[in-house]
């Protein structure tokens, strides 16, 4: 295989399936290649809402493959078993913006931010000035001591998005991130997810909203489980 070295995911002709526990296989994914570049925003869009989650879940090495290849910087993932290591390799290198928030109630939005790091074991002079910080990227200095439920939905993805980049990873795997936010949230969500691209972040991005995924780069289309279109342009 010619290695290029732009390229930071290879999926080759992946397969996933479950199996209920009478042994019956449901396949949800096939025949899934694609290729996403360093820097690249892609946006994923699915015909219909079923195991639209399942691919990133692959990627970010939370579901093992039933058949086939999967490369991160041309390391052969599919073939590591051990979870200790993928652990590792996840917290290394991606983090999930998640469509729901997944903000502790208790904590506020400093706290909820930093939630990262405990397991990432930075030093503690470094935390607090860069929990800080990236709570100002996202333009919520003024809300470092609010809970999630002083906060505005539109508000609680924003510590969603400051939490995701904590650890500093160089891929960002965004499910749904706009959902259920009206237009001009959703406007302000996707400018600070285009800024972080600036920054030479990969962003893979699950969405069913055409108005969204046009600030990709890139939109891949999926039908059926498989990939149809790499490069679809919507109409």
């Amino acid at each position: 295989m010619e290695k290029n070295n732009e390229t930071i995911i290879k999926l080759e002709n992946v397969f996933k399936s479950y199996f209920l526990d009478n042994g019956e296989e449901i396949k949800v994914l096939k025949w899934i290649d694609m290729e996403v570049k360093k820097g690249e925003f892609v946006a994923l869009m699915w015909e219909s809402w079923w195991w639209k989650s399942t691919l990133l879940n692959i990627i970010a090495c939370l579901h093992p493959l039933t058949d086939w290849k999967y490369f991160l910087e041309w390391d052969n993932i599919s073939e590591v078993k051990d979870e200790d290591i993928l652990a590792f390799i996840r917290n290394r290198k991606m983090w999930f913006i998640f469509q729901q928030f997944n903000l502790l109630p208790r904590l506020n939005a400093l706290e909820n931010v930093m939630l990262p790091a405990v397991y990432y074991k930075m030093p503690e002079k470094k935390r607090i000035s860069r929990w800080i910080e990236l709570l100002k990227k996202v333009w919520l200095a003024d809300k470092l001591w609010n809970r999630p439920w002083e906060l505005s939905g539109w508000q609680q993805q924003r510590v969603s998005i400051a939490r995701s980049l904590v650890n500093d990873p160089e891929i960002l795997l965004a499910d749904e991130p706009t959902w259920a936010l009206d237009h001009k949230t959703t406007e302000e969500v996707m400018e600070i997810i285009k800024s972080l691209k600036k920054e030479w972040k990969t962003i893979i991005m699950v969405t069913h909203t055409p108005e969204v995924a046009k600030s990709a780069d890139r939109i891949i289309f999926l039908k059926e489980w498989k990939v149809v279109d790499c490069n679809y342009k919507l109409k």
